[in-house]
């Protein structure tokens, strides 16, 4: 797959992001990708796709960090293809958001029911 294959592919699947490809020395067996987006100087969110040609297929590692360039990296997700990776990280986050979530719920209703009996 050449650079620009691999740029259209990720504008058609993540079109909400700015792409910028890097070079590689093992290209074109490792193709690297950083996709931002933005709001005026604000770094929203960043995902890092790097593709993966070997003699088993092709091999997609997502990860993704949130507010500010120097943020670290919050999840990963691999699979054959890039929707599928990306989907994969994306449940990662709701399960996470669920968890928490149930977690935050637990706590309030504990400190409600605390404040009752009082």
């Amino acid at each position: 797959m050449t650079s620009a294959d691999f740029r259209r592919e990720l504008t058609l699947v993540m079109p909400g992001y700015n792409w910028v490809l890097h070079r590689s020395r093992y290209a074109p067996t490792v193709q690297r990708a950083t996709g931002t987006q933005s709001s005026g100087f604000n770094r929203l969110s960043t995902l890092q796709v790097v593709r993966t040609q070997g003699a088993s297929g092709t091999s997609y590692q997502v990860k993704s960090s949130g507010h500010g360039a120097k943020a670290p990296w919050e999840g990963e997700a691999t699979n054959t293809s890039l929707r599928r990776a990306l989907r994969d990280l994306q449940k990662l986050y709701q399960n996470q958001a669920s968890k928490y979530g149930r977690l935050a719920a637990a706590m309030e209703k504990g400190r409600y029911a605390q404040e009752g009996a009082a």
